[in-house]
């Protein structure tokens, strides 16, 4: 044989190969994550930083990202954020573990994480904007008409 197509192919049907629920893309990877959710819940628990997973870092099969929501179930939180892009936290079934999704204007997903804390730290407020909330009330306040005093006088600041 001096040419490619002088070789003899032959088809075979491909045997059908079962997977286990936890093995995918990670190759049995949904028992690690479990376990490094466990000890970033005892570390939160012990006072610690929360801890987060970058889901997107990992090679996960769509196999896997079921399998892991499975385990985890739903919770009772659900948390939206439109900013710059929707952002959708879900809390599991695991309390302090939360499920989030980022997305950009486009509606793409640019972001998958799992965060272990007692609220996503995106719904938390930052100390410079609750000082800016602060004085703008104090402002409104300031401005807001006075109701007449008692026994139908007006008085008005000066």
């Amino acid at each position: 044989m001096s040419r490619l197509t002088d070789i003899p192919i032959r088809t075979e049907p491909s045997a059908r190969i079962e997977t286990p629920a936890v093995v995918g893309g990670l190759g049995g990877g949904v028992a690690a994550i479990l376990s490094e959710l466990v000890t970033l819940l005892e570390r939160l628990v012990d006072g610690e930083a929360s801890g987060t997973i970058d889901l997107r870092s990992l090679p996960m099969s769509p196999l896997d990202r079921a399998e892991l929501q499975r385990l985890l179930g739903d919770g009772e939180v659900q948390a939206t954020v439109n900013a710059q892009g929707l952002s959708k936290m879900r809390e599991t079934g695991v309390s302090g573990v939360w499920w989030i999704e980022h997305f950009d204007q486009q509606g793409e997903l640019t972001a998958e994480l799992i965060e272990v804390s007692q609220v996503p730290q995106i719904l938390l407020s930052a100390s410079d904007e609750i000082a800016a909330g602060a004085r703008a009330l104090r402002a409104q306040i300031a401005m807001a008409p006075r109701p007449p005093a008692q026994g139908g006088k007006d008085v008005t600041r000066q």
